[in-house]
């Protein structure tokens, strides 16, 4: 490998002009695509096959209106008193327009919701009152009836004692005959009003009961509002036709845009997370700023600014085309926002750092008398096989992301790996170019002056080893610290993020907010329950399991409120609205929809929980149920990576230690501000809560093949100087010494990148910038500049051992590229110019 990009790196310093246009070429054909094809990002993540996900599709067969995606449109008095009747016409009016959008199932008007509620309530208060007086009169209908039986049955004694006494009298049994007769039609009479009477008192229960389960329904969800209290806000409900994945983000900004067009005066319009699908910004201010930390790095270190601007030229190169082409690929994928950032983020550190060690091997190459061209192979065919090397760690980790089965992660993962992909052969191409373009001028005229007179610098002076006693308080200082850190990830609670969690000058925020206080946390995160009925019940079958799920939903623990949906045409499928004590991403909220998908009802089958809450809860469970088994390939494949490369087996455990101490770490520090709120008003986090679940997971990708790359340059100088005699223990120091000026900047640099995406203006990027940021910081300082060096002083040459049956079946990797040095060494004369680049090419 090292022998081959010692050829490209000859053949694109020769061909400079070629190379440059080839990748302008290819840069400009992926912004192209990503113009001709690009689709949509979008805002909400789903995993296929999660509880939630086979409720929605189910009640899109039974109950297509309730399946439909939803949102909140939040309208509030600017002074806080009640709506005027003109405030509430206008609203109603702009609700009736919204109504018209194509798309849109339905809005509602929250006054006429109330209105009809109230209109409910009181024709079942009506109803009641009638039932009662109902009672009364069928109670006194049969008084009226038993009286008149009595009289009848006195009426017929007398007539029975007459007919005794008329006994042989024929006319006088005729006319007793008729007075029989009249008798007997009384009573039949009276039979029938009795029938009619208890017929009615029948048909006047059955009236109650239904008027009665209405009532009970009524008051399990008399805690739901669509206006506050004091009169002031309201909630106009958004339910679109499609389910909440397919809603586009047109159809979401032209209900927006009613309401924006017709304002009403003396009414605030603030719209919930569901209601707009808002793309991170990528190049905001504090992006910038990291770009311009690391180009201070850059100067500092190569001491010009053309050799400063030179990585930050190819990494932004390699970068744009990664991203550009990734996002080319929405129109066809559904692909989370974050995703392209992630990519974004990702591409530009490792692009500026591996730019830079072979820039950096180059300058070093000039100065100790190189030819240009030669130095621009020689760094290309060493640096630039440890860059390849590096690549490929952190290529293969985000890849394994696939090994999860999570669809959008896996497409992190592979969007992420492409970026890499990228970095790497425009820093193998394109910077060979730009240095033989750039010349000699990548030193400084210092530099060059002194290149010129050749100077002669005498060697340093053989490291001492660092003293045993100093190496133990590293360790423990270092270990200490780490785990110290990595406390609060005990405690990590995962969710995504709500419209709490967003900054509070924005309208997600806002509307979360007003919702919390007007109506209660719990309305933001009402869960969607669905439950079946099995055979062919009759509408009073319905009525009655309604109520009696109702009532079980409701009596449990951290339920506010209970209102029916909807009931399929069938009566077999009702959904009903429930109301948690708290919010969204609350734990008593997490706790809730387990126990309703546990709860039992008789008569009823097993009940389903949907909605958003329901949605972010089953995806971050899937993803931290996922997160071991990755962590395991990442182990694994850590300990694989390191034993080839080191050709080692205790080298490889301790730095494989010291990543999962710096993964836990980060993941420590991500919780302490981002959930318990430490240091929130330095890092901008105005409510904490729980950490973005898939933060972890995509932490472990990213960090382990960082990590892997400082291990590769701290550890590869340490084996390098121990291959050539030096005692193992002052081969630390010579390696510490030989790479922690690259790897310095190199942390730095990945520092300042990762965290100018801190202060976004994004809840899902913040996080995912510090949590990368500051496990970079803890590992390459602490793990690998700090405790590896001090473990393998104390371990001394038992690091380096390794099986022998092992060691002849182990490839011979030569990540520095030692062979290619010796095959080519500087004082050989260099290959001659036929012409120069331009012409070459």
């Amino acid at each position: 490998m090292a022998e081959f990009l010692y050829r490209v790196g000859r053949w694109c310093a020769r061909r400079a002009k070629t190379v440059i246009g080839i990748w302008a070429l290819i840069l400009a054909a992926a912004a192209a695509a990503f113009v001709l094809f690009g689709g949509t990002l979008a805002s909400t993540l789903s995993i296929p096959g999660t509880p939630t996900e086979e409720v929605t599709d189910h009640l899109a067969e039974a109950l297509p209106a309730a399946s439909g995606g939803s949102g909140r449109i939040v309208v509030s008095t600017e002074d806080g008193s009640a709506f005027t009747e003109a405030q509430q016409t206008a609203i109603s009016a702009v609700i009736a327009d919204a109504n018209e959008v194509d798309g849109v199932e339905a809005v509602t008007d929250p006054f006429a919701t109330e209105a009809d509620r109230a209109e409910q309530q009181a024709a079942v208060d009506e109803g009641l009152l009638q039932i009662e007086t109902g009672r009364t009169q069928i109670e006194e209908g049969r008084t009226g009836i038993a009286d008149a039986r009595d009289e009848l049955a006195t009426a017929q004694a007398g007539l029975d004692a007459a007919y005794t006494q008329a006994e042989g009298d024929p006319a006088a049994t005729a006319a007793l005959d008729e007075q029989q007769a009249q008798l007997d039609a009384g009573v039949q009479e009276l039979d029938a009003q009795e029938a009619e009477l208890e017929a009615g008192a029948a048909e006047l229960e059955a009236q109650a009961a239904a008027l009665d389960q209405g009532a009970r329904l009524l008051a399990l969800a008399a805690d739901i509002h669509m206006v506050s209290e004091d009169g002031s806000t309201a909630i106009v409900a958004v339910t679109f036709t499609d389910p909440a994945l397919d809603v586009t983000p047109e159809i979401k900004t032209a209900v927006t845009d009613v309401f924006e067009d017709s304002p009403v005066d003396g009414v605030e319009v603030d719209y919930s997370n569901d209601m707009l699908d808002t793309v991170p910004q990528i190049a905001g201010v504090s992006e910038v700023i990291g770009l311009v930390v690391a180009a201070i790095v850059l100067v500092v270190m190569l001491g010009t600014l053309i050799g400063a601007g030179l990585p930050l030229l190819t990494a932004l190169v390699g970068v744009g085309i990664g991203a550009l082409a990734t996002m080319s690929l929405s129109g066809v994928l559904e692909m989370v926002s974050v995703t392209p950032i992630l990519g974004l983020m990702l591409g530009l550190a490792v692009g500026i750092d591996y730019s830079l060690f072979i820039v950096n091997r180059h300058r070093r190459q000039l100065k100790e008398g190189y030819d240009v061209d030669e130095s621009i192979a020689l760094a290309t065919g060493t640096s630039g096989n440890a860059v390849v090397f590096a690549g490929a760690t952190v290529l293969i980790a985000l890849a394994a992301l696939n090994i999860t089965g999570i669809p959008f992660l896996g497409l992190m993962g592979s969007v992420g790996a492409f970026c890499v992909a990228c970095a790497v052969l425009v820093a193998v191409t394109l910077t060979p170019a730009m240095l033989r373009f750039v010349g000699p001028r990548i030193l400084s005229k210092r530099e060059r002056r002194t290149r010129d007179a050749q100077e002669s610098h005498a060697a340093p002076a053989a490291p001492k080893p660092m003293r045993t006693g100093r190496a133990v308080v590293r360790v423990l200082v270092g270990v200490g610290a780490l785990i110290a850190v990595a406390v609060p990830a005990l405690d990590m609670r995962l969710n995504l993020p709500d419209g709490s969690q967003e900054p509070h000058d924005t309208t997600q925020y806002q509307a979360y907010n007003t919702i919390d206080e007007k109506f209660g946390a719990g309305l933001n995160g009402s869960l969607l329950v669905v439950a079946d009925l099995t055979g062919t019940p009759s509408e009073a079958d319905t009525l009655a399991a309604q109520v009696a799920v109702a009532e079980a939903v409701a009596a449990e623990d951290d339920v506010v409120a209970v209102a029916p949906i909807g009931t399929s045409e069938d009566g077999t499928t009702m959904a009903f609205q429930v109301v948690p004590e708290d919010g969204p991403t609350s734990e008593s909220t997490q706790e809730l929809v387990h126990v309703l998908r546990d709860l039992s009802v008789d008569g009823v089958g097993e009940l389903g929980v949907a909605g958003s809450a329901s949605g972010n809860i089953d995806v971050s469970e899937i993803l931290a149920d996922a997160l071991p088994i990755y962590l395991a390939v990442v182990v694994g494949l850590s300990l694989l990576i390191l034993i080839l490369v080191f050709r080692s087996i205790i080298v490889p455990v301790l730095a494989t230690l010291g990543f999962i101490l710096s993964y836990f770490a980060a993941l420590g520090g991500v919780v302490a501000i981002y959930q318990w709120g430490w240091a929130a008003s330095v890092f901008g986090v105005e409510t904490p809560g729980p950490i973005l679940s898939f933060l972890p997971t995509i932490l472990v990708g990213i960090l382990f093949g960082l990590a892997m790359d400082y291990m590769l340059f701290i550890g590869s100088g340490i084996r390098e100087a121990y291959a050539h005699g030096v005692p193992a223990r002052a081969a630390v120091v010579s390696g510490v010494r030989a790479g922690r000026s690259v790897v310095t900047a190199a942390a730095i640099i990945m520092i300042a990148v990762f965290g100018g995406f801190v202060f976004s203006h994004s809840a899902m990027i913040r996080p995912i910038g510090f949590g990368l940021a500051f496990g970079v910081l803890v590992d390459a300082f602490l793990v690998r500049m700090l405790i590896i060096p001090a473990l393998m002083h104390l371990v001394g040459d038992k690091a380096w051992w390794l099986p022998k049956w092992l060691d002849r079946i182990l490839p011979d990797v030569d990540v520095e590229g030692a062979a290619l040095e010796r095959r080519h060494p500087h004082h050989e004369e260099a290959v001659p110019d036929e012409a120069e680049p331009a012409e070459k090419a």
